[in-house]
């Protein structure tokens, strides 16, 4: 893989413009306004590609729809991190087939992190012929030259170059909230985690500028959105190398007029500092959320993990968080069932898990992705044993879920309404400065705004409480 991460230029950009207005051309002389169903899977960071990818067909011309059966374009954005969810994504795809035997003219394209693995790209290829467009993670800024190529010549494309990664700014946007807005950072990961295909398909470690980061930040807030979500694969890392490390780009961020919250995902342990913490503690805007995913508790495994710290290291950043910010929300990533993993490795996760106490947890059964090196270690613990230890990890941290939001009951809290809630008829639901679910009895024109909530009662997963 190339090493040198390329800033795609002004003319480059220019260019796409160009073939934005060719697509339009095209799409112009249909008898409607052609649709586009797009969906992205896995992370934050495929869901804020798929944004842009709507933003640039939004100015080819399109409008977009739930229903891939009756749309003109179906794109899927797609996760390489799980293999359900390439399991999920080839059985989507296969779908498609009947919806393109009825309507050839449909344009079918499949994209992201999934397609970016050598041996995926040559099962699409030979498996879905009838896929129109094959492209990888490191030309989403060529979609419009990618679309309008297959639109003109009805051939298929595959583009999917080796590439450690570039940075596009200024592609258009089209996001799915008025008032939540993602802002990626920066992109890629150099820590190569023994598990993890991630930096095989987002390629190495780069930065955006602090300038486009603030200017588009500072943007958001002004057009009125209240809760910007910082995104990386490691924000710990934004700006190495350079004057504006991640602590001081979250300071310049917090400096902003009015009411608004600044969150971020996701934060590598061996990353995070001291000045970060103390950076969130004394800040008026940052979410008082850490998540700091510990992936194992046993010093043997996070060896074997390559995660570059051990459960001491690990517990003393989590002990000062809670002492420098005593409402802090911790949250964390679990895997269960690393190759090689012991009963006795396990119930180091479980101590761990009831030493820290965390609020949430994502867990998960350990998934092989090939061309990592954990794919290559011995696995001799059957899948029916990790189920067992799976289950018995849930039942923990749900005991430890509901015992760290019951110091809540009684308080006032101040909540940004996010829509309609799900634990009960009539309610809202939003999110605190902790970013913890918090459902209320709420009305239609809060949703966007800022309200004040008693909480009232506590659940494992969540809180509920009165508006005042």
């Amino acid at each position: 893989m190339k090493q040198e991460t390329k800033l795609v230029t002004a003319e480059e950009l220019k260019e796409q413009r160009f073939f934005i207005q060719k697509v339009r051309a095209v799409t112009h002389v249909y008898d409607h306004i052609p649709l586009a169903h797009v969906h992205s899977y896995g992370c934050q960071q495929n869901v804020s590609d798929g944004e842009k990818i709507k933003g640039m067909l939004a100015e080819m011309g399109y409008g977009f729809t739930d229903d891939a059966e009756n749309a003109d374009l179906v794109l899927f954005n797609t996760c390489a991190v799980r293999e359900n969810a390439e399991d999920r994504v080839f059985g989507n795809i296969g779908a498609l087939k009947h919806y393109k035997k009825r309507r050839p003219d449909m344009i079918i394209a499949v994209c992201g992190c999934m397609v970016q693995q050598e041996h995926i790209a040559q099962r699409m290829k030979k498996t879905f012929p009838f896929v129109d467009i094959i492209f990888g993670t490191h030309v989403l800024h060529k979609f419009p030259e990618i679309l309008y190529s297959v639109l003109s010549t009805e051939k298929r494309v595959v583009e999917i170059p080796d590439s450690a990664g570039v940075i596009a700014e200024g592609l258009p946007v089209r996001r799915d909230s008025k008032f939540k807005a993602s802002v990626p950072i920066m992109y890629g990961c150099n820590n190569f985690c023994t598990y993890c295909i991630v930096p095989y398909v987002r390629g190495r470690e780069r930065s955006r500028s602090a300038e486009e980061v603030i200017s588009e930040v500072k943007g958001l807030i002004e057009q009125g959105y209240k809760d910007i979500l910082l995104l990386g694969q490691n924000v710990n890392s934004y700006g190495k190398g350079t004057d504006v490390d991640f602590a001081e780009l979250l300071r310049r961020l917090d400096c902003f007029e009015g009411e608004y919250k600044i969150s971020f995902m996701t934060s590598h342990p061996k990353d995070c500092t001291h000045e970060l913490i103390d950076t969130i503690a004394d800040s008026k805007h940052i979410s008082w959320h850490l998540h700091l995913p510990v992936q194992s508790g046993s010093d043997r495994i996070l060896k074997l993990m390559n995660r570059c710290y051990n459960r001491e290291k690990y517990l003393e950043l989590v002990n000062y968080a809670k002492a420098r910010i005593p409402d802090l929300m911790l949250t964390t990533d679990i895997i269960v069932g690393f190759p090689g993993e012991t009963y006795e490795d396990f119930c180091d996760t479980l101590s761990l898990m009831k030493e820290v106490g965390y609020d949430s947890a994502y867990t998960f059964i350990y998934s092989r992705r090939e061309g990592t090196k954990a794919a290559e270690m011995e696995d001799p613990v059957s899948d029916e044993e990790k189920g067992k230890w799976f289950r018995e990890l849930l039942e923990v941290q749900g005991e430890c879920g509901e015992n760290a939001y019951k110091k809540y009951v009684g308080r006032k809290m101040r909540i940004l309404c996010e829509g309609r809630g799900r634990s009960r008829d009539g309610y809202y639901t939003g999110k605190s400065r902790q970013n913890i679910i918090v459902d209320f009895n709420g009305t239609e024109d809060m949703i966007g705004k800022f309200v004040d909530v008693e909480i009232t009662e506590a659940l494992n997963w969540a809180l509920i409480g009165k508006l005042i």
